[in-house]
C-alpha cells in the first residue's frame, strides 16, 4: 500500500508496523505528530501496545527503559532540548544494554530559540552509546526504524532515527506501507535474554565497582564495531523482501570523480541535483551521503574517498571550537593513509537556513579552486 504521509507519521507507521509494545512520549515541536498518532493507533485498536503519558522527556526515556527491562519493545520520540534533557538516560540506556528505539527531529538547540533544523542536538549524544541513523526521505525513514529494532535487538544497543525538521517531518511524500505480514517475518518479536522478572531475578544496573567497569565498556564497544556488518546484512535482507536497500553510506557517482561532496540528511538529496548539474558543465562531481553516523562507517568512507582528490564536507551542525563534526570525522577515517585527498569542511544550513543548489555551487567553486583550504571552517551564507 502507497500512502501520503509526513516524515513525522513515517516514524509512527514504521514503530506500528514494527509491533512496538510500549510507546513514552512527551510532545515538543517539530515532533508532536509522532506520538499524536501512535496515541490514535493505540486507542482504535491499530496498535496493541500501551502508551504512557508522561511529564517530561527525561521520564519518557525512563519509562522506555523500564519495559525494555521487563522485555518490552520500546519507542520515543522527541527533538532538540527535549533530547538533550534524555542525556543522562540515554548512558542508562545504552549502559543497561536496552534496545529503546528514538525518533529524533533535528531541530537547532536554544537560545536564540528554534524550532528549524539542524543536526547539533542529536550530534552533542554522540558519545553516549546509541547507534544513530540519519535519513534523507520519508520512505527511508518508515524502513529504517524497521531495521533499528533489528539492529538493536540483535546486540542490545539502543538506535537513533534521525530526520531534518520540516524538510522531512512536515512534508508529505509518497510512501510505500509494507504489508505487517512480511515485516513480521523480517523482524521476530523481541526477546531478551534477561528480563525483569521474579521467575528468573536479575539485578539491572547495579553498582559496578573498577574491577568489572571496564569490562562492561569493553563489551559495548566490541559490540558497536559489529553494527556496520549487521547493517550490511538486515539491510541486503531487506532489499530481497521489499526491494529497498538500507546501507550505511549512499554513494552517488563517486567512482572517477574529481570532487565528492560529503553529505547527510535532506541536504543530499540537494547535493544529488547539484553534482547532476556539474557533470553536464564536464566537473565530475559525486555524493557521498552517510547514513549511519555511530557507528562511523569507516571502512566504506576510506574505500570511497581514498580514490578522490578533493572532498567537501558539509556539515549542518558544529562543535564549537573545533569544526563541524562530519568534518572531522571524515578526516578522523582518512588520517594516515597512503591516499589522502585534500578535506575540506563547510558549515551552512545553522537553525534551519536553507542548504541551496547555489550552496553547492559556492562549495564546488571554492574547492576546485585551492588546493588545500585556506580556512579552518569556510562558511557559507554568513550575512556580513
Amino acid at each position: 500500500m502507497k500512502k501520503v504521509i509526513m516524515g513525522n507519521h513515517a516514524l509512527s507507521y514504521g514503530a506500528m508496523l514494527s509491533r512496538t509494545q510500549v510507546i513514552a512520549a512527551y510532545p515538543i515541536t517539530p515532533q508532536t505528530q509522532v506520538v499524536e498518532l501512535l496515541s490514535e493507533m493505540c486507542a482504535d485498536g491499530t496498535l496493541d501496545a500501551k502508551f504512557i503519558k508522561v511529564e517530561s522527556e527525561h521520564s519518557a526515556m525512563a519509562a522506555c527503559l523500564g519495559a525494555s527491562m521487563a522485555g518490552a519493545r520500546t519507542f520515543t520520540a522527541t527533538s532538540a532540548q527535549g533530547l538533550a534533557l534524555m542525556h543522562e538516560m540515554l548512558h542508562w540506556a545504552s549502559g543497561g544494554r536496552m534496545p529503546v528505539v528514538l525518533g529524533d527531529i533535528n531541530r537547532a538547540m536554544a537560545p536564540g530559540w528554534s524550532i528549524w533544523t539542524d543536526q547539533n542536538d542529536s550530534l552533542s549524544q554522540r558519545d553516549t552509546g546509541w547507534i544513530q541513523f540519519y535519513c534523507s526521505s520519508n520512505q527511508e525513514v518508515l524502513d529504517t526504524v524497521i531495521q533499528a529494532y533489528k539492529v538493536s535487538e540483535k546486540l542490545m544497543i539502543p538506535s537513533m532515527v534521525i530526520l531534518d525538521a520540516f524538510a522531512l517531518s512536515h512534508t508529505y511524500e509518497v510512501v510505500e506501507i509494507p504489508e505487517q505480514e512480511k515485516v513480521d517475518a523480517y523482524l521476530p518479536p523481541f526477546n531478551p535474554p534477561y528480563r525483569l522478572t521474579p521467575d528468573d531475578p536479575h539485578a539491572f544496573g547495579g553498582l559496578t565497582a573498577p574491577d568489572h567497569y571496564l569490562e562492561l565498556r569493553y563489551k559495548l564497544q566490541k559490540d558497536m564495531e559489529k553494527v556496520p556488518a549487521l547493517v550490511e546484512e538486515t539491510g541486503r535482507e531487506y532489499e530481497k523482501m521489499f526491494g529497498r536497500y538500507l546501507g550505511q553510506v549512499d554513494d552517488y557517482l563517486c567512482d572517477g570523480a574529481e570532487l565528492v561532496f560529503v553529505t547527510s540528511g535532506t541536504a543530499g538529496l540537494t547535493a544529488r541535483v547539484v553534482v547532476d548539474e556539474l557533470r553536464a558543465q564536464g566537473i565530475k562531481a559525486g555524493n557521498l551521503r552517510i547514513k549511519l553516523f555511530r557507528p562511523f562507517p569507516f571502512e566504506q568512507v576510506r574505500s570511497i574517498l581514498s580514490r578522490i582528490p578533493k572532498v567537501a564536507v558539509l556539515d549542518r551542525n558544529i562543535s564549537y571550537g573545533h569544526h563541524g563534526v562530519f568534518y572531522q570525522e571524515v578526516k578522523s577515517a582518512m588520517y594516515g593513509l597512503p591516499s589522502q585527498p585534500a578535506i575540506f569542511g563547510f558549515i551552512a544550513g545553522l537553525g534551519g537556513r536553507d542548504i541551496t543548489r547555489d550552496s553547492y555551487k559556492e562549495i564546488a567553486d571554492y574547492t576546485l579552486k585551492h588546493d588545500r583550504p585556506e580556512e579552518e571552517i569556510v562558511w557559507i551564507g554568513v550575512k556580513q
